[in-house]
C-alpha cells in the first residue's frame, strides 16, 4: 500500500507564509502527479496546485502569485508553500498522488489515486 501523510499546517494571521509538506511512502514504483487539493467548510473539495512529475505547475486562479507547489522526486515529497494568506484560504488541505505501486496481489504494478489525512490551515484576519 501507499500512505501520504501532510504536515506544516497550523494558524496563522492574514498576510503571513506557511509551508505545507507531505511525503509519500509504501511499495512505490514511481509518481504521476501530485497536487494539493483544500476544503472549506460547508465547501466542496477544490484543486489549489498540482505538478506534474516532470515539474509542470497548475494553480487555481484564487492562489496564483501567492502559492508555490514543488516536488522533490528522490524523495518521494510535495511542498506547498503559501506567502500573503488570506482568511478565505482558511481549510483544510490535502495532498494527493496518482502513484503506480507494487500489486503483489496481481505481481504485476498498478495506478492508484492517494490522498492524505488532511491537514488544517487557519490564517486569521
Amino acid at each position: 500500500q501507499v500512505q501520504l501523510v501532510e504536515s506544516g499546517g497550523g494558524l496563522v494571521q492574514a498576510g503571513g507564509s506557511l509551508r505545507l509538506s507531505c511525503a509519500a511512502s509504501g511499495s512505490i514504483v514511481s509518481i504521476n502527479n501530485m497536487g494539493w487539493y483544500r476544503q472549506a467548510p460547508g465547501k466542496q473539495r477544490e484543486m489549489v496546485a498540482t505538478i506534474t512529475s516532470t515539474g509542470s505547475t497548475n494553480y487555481a486562479d484564487s492562489v496564483k502569485g501567492r502559492f508555490s507547489i514543488s516536488r522533490n522526486n528522490a524523495k518521494n515529497m510535495v511542498y506547498l508553500q503559501m506567502n500573503s494568506l488570506k482568511p478565505e484560504d482558511t481549510a483544510d488541505y490535502y495532498c494527493n498522488a496518482v502513484v503506480r505501486r507494487w500489486n503483489s496481489d496481481y505481481d504485476a504494478s498498478t495506478l492508484d489515486d492517494y490522498w492524505g489525512q488532511g491537514t488544517q490551515v487557519t490564517v486569521s484576519s
